[in-house]
C-alpha cells in the first residue's frame, strides 16, 4: 500500500503515512515487555513497536496505543475511548473492552483477537486485515463497517448494522442477534451460523450462505447473486428484488409473497412455500406451494417455470387479491 492509498483509506484529514517497513522480531525475547501496569492519561503508550503489553489496565484516557505497530496484547481490560487507532500487526489475547472504549479499532490493518469480550460499540472502521476468533460483542452497534478481508471464527454479536458496506467477509459459527446485518457489503461467506435480523443482507452482491439458519423479514432485498444451501430460512416477504438467487436443498419456514421481481432464479426448497408472488424469471420447485401470484402487467409469467410435485403449474386464486393488498399494507404501515 503506498503514502496515497493509506492517505484515502485513513481519510482526508489524514497525515500521509509511509508503509511500515519496521520487521517482525524474530522470537519473543526480541519483544519489550510492559507488563503489569495502570495507565491513566491520553497516549500513554503512543507508537510503540516490537512489544508484549499484558496484564495491563488502561483507565481514563483515550487512544493509549495509537499508531502502534508489531504489538501482542493479553489479558489487558481498555477502559477509554479510542484504545487502537492507525495500528497495524496488532494481535489481541484474553482482553476485555469496555463500554467506554467505544470506537475503538478504527483505521487498523492486520488485526487478531482472540478469546475477547467487547461492550464497546461502534469497533472497527475502514479497517483492512481482521481476524477474530472466540470473540463476544455485547453491543455490536455500527460495528465493522467499510472493512476489508475480515475473517470471522466462532463470533458472537448483538447490534444493529453489523458489517454494513464491508466487503471479502468469511465466517464460520457467527451467531449475530441485530437488523440490517451486512447491510450493502460484498463478497461474503457464511457457514454453520445462525443470523437472526431483520433484512439481513440487504444491497449485498456475491452472498453465499451454508448450513446456517436465518430468521427475519424482508431477506435480501435488492441484491445479487445469492446463494443459500442447506439453510433453515424463516422469512415474512423474503427474497425479493433479487438478481440472481439460488436456493439448493434449503427450508424456507412462514416465507410469503417471496421471489417479488427476482429474476435469474435456481431454487430447490425442500418445504411448502405460502406464497410467490411475480417473479420474473428462473426456476422454482418446492413440495407446495399456497398461492402463485404472477400478474401478466408486471412480469411475463411464461419466464418463471413453477414446479409443483413434479408438475409445473400456473397462477391460482390460492390467495385473493385482496387478502394480499392486505398483506402489502401492513408491510407499508
Amino acid at each position: 500500500m503506498d503514502s496515497q492509498e493509506l492517505t484515502q483509506w485513513c481519510g482526508t484529514h489524514s497525515r500521509a503515512v509511509a508503509p511500515d517497513n519496521t520487521s517482525s522480531p524474530t522470537s519473543d525475547k526480541d519483544l519489550q515487555s510492559i507488563s503489569g501496569k495502570y495507565f491513566t492519561g491520553e497516549r500513554p503508550l503512543y507508537g510503540i513497536k516490537n512489544a508484549r503489553v499484558e496484564n495491563c489496565t488502561f483507565g481514563k484516557g483515550e487512544s493509549p496505543l495509537k499508531e502502534v505497530r508489531n504489538v501482542d496484547v493479553r489479558d489487558c481490560v481498555f477502559k477509554w475511548k479510542y484504545p487502537f487507532w492507525y495500528a497495524d500487526h496488532v494481535t489481541v489475547e484474553n482482553t476485555v473492552v469496555e463500554t467506554i472504549a467505544h470506537a475503538g479499532m478504527w483505521y487498523v490493518r492486520n488485526f487478531t483477537m482472540s478469546d475477547c469480550s467487547l461492550q464497546g460499540t461502534k469497533l472497527f472502521r475502514r479497517s483492512r486485515g481482521i481476524t477474530l476468533t472466540n470473540v463476544f460483542f455485547s453491543d455490536a452497534k455500527e460495528t465493522l463497517w467499510n472493512c476489508e478481508d475480515i475473517t470471522l471464527n466462532h463470533v458472537q454479536a448483538n447490534g444493529i448494522y453489523f458489517g454494513m458496506n464491508s466487503k471479502n467477509i468469511t465466517a464460520d459459527h457467527l451467531n449475530i442477534i441485530g437488523d440490517y446485518a451486512f447491510d450493502g457489503a460484498s463478497n461474503i461467506t457464511v457457514t454453520n451460523s445462525r443470523i437472526v435480523a431483520k433484512d439481513a443482507f440487504w444491497n449485498t452482491s456475491n452472498v453465499v450462505v451454508k448450513n446456517s439458519f436465518i430468521n427475519g423479514e424482508y431477506l435480501a432485498w435488492n441484491s445479487s447473486n445469492i446463494r443459500l444451501e442447506n439453510c433453515i430460512v424463516e422469512s415474512d416477504q423474503g427474497l425479493c428484488y433479487i438478481d440472481g438467487l439460488t436456493i439448493k436443498n434449503t427450508k424456507l419456514l412462514r416465507t410469503d409473497l417471496a421471489f417479488e421481481m427476482c429474476s435469474h432464479i435456481d431454487a430447490q426448497v425442500t418445504t411448502p412455500i405460502d406464497s410467490i408472488k411475480n417473479p420474473i424469471s428462473g426456476r422454482i420447485e418446492a413440495p407446495a406451494v399456497g398461492a402463485l401470484i404472477s400478474d401478466p402487467n408486471v412480469v411475463n409469467p411464461a419466464d418463471t417455470v413453477v414446479i409443483v410435485g413434479g408438475q409445473r403449474i400456473t397462477a391460482q386464486a390460492g390467495r385473493s387479491a385482496d387478502q394480499s393488498q392486505e398483506h402489502i399494507a401492513g408491510y407499508n404501515e
